[in-house]
């Protein structure tokens, strides 16, 4: 990976498969993943994800999206679900949505840093630059994550340490001119 890499710091996990109808590693966020509130067009869609080739002892998993290019010192979450089933290997696009309504039963949308249970789409400031947004299925050695309804995705990155077995990464990007 690159300078400021989310994982540098983390132990090695092994690594598996994710493949997406809506995004392609390195390429833009298509429009309707991006912001509503700051991107004309935008329509904060979460992508449709598939993964395959998890680690053997695999037993739940979890999604990230996170943007380590934004200017707060600490990045930006954008997305982040808990407990999904270890049977479960696809999210359909739009998951995300505010009800949650197309995700498996048990998994668990928790507030994004704009404090949001819901994915949240990119919006770069203008003129900052290319971002990177790291979306990330995790596969964990527990069915569940005892984790507060109000919970950080900072908080369950803290919480997952030690129950990773291997991550599944595509980075893609987005960038708004300046004005």
């Amino acid at each position: 990976m690159s300078e400021n890499d989310p994982f540098a710091r983390l132990p090695e996990a092994a690594t598996f498969t994710l493949t997406s109808g809506t995004i392609s590693a390195g390429a833009p966020w298509p429009v309707a993943q991006m912001s509503a509130a700051a991107v004309p067009g935008g329509k904060d869609i979460s992508p449709h994800l598939a993964w395959r080739g998890a680690p053997e002892g695999t037993k739940s998993y979890a999604v990230t999206v996170y943007d380590p290019d934004a200017p707060t010192g600490s990045g930006f979450w954008h997305w982040a679900v808990v407990n999904i089933p270890a049977t479960v290997t696809e999210l359909a696009e739009g998951a995300g949505s505010e009800d949650g309504g197309l995700l498996p039963p048990g998994a668990v949308q928790i507030p994004n840093d704009a404090r949001a249970s819901r994915f949240f789409g990119a919006a770069p400031p203008p003129g900052h630059g290319v971002h990177r947004y790291f979306v990330v299925v995790h596969a964990l050695d527990v069915e569940h994550l005892d984790f507060p309804a109000d919970g950080t995705p900072a908080y369950l990155g803290f919480v997952m340490f030690g129950h990773v077995l291997g991550r599944a990464v595509l980075i893609v990007t987005a960038e708004t001119p300046a004005g």
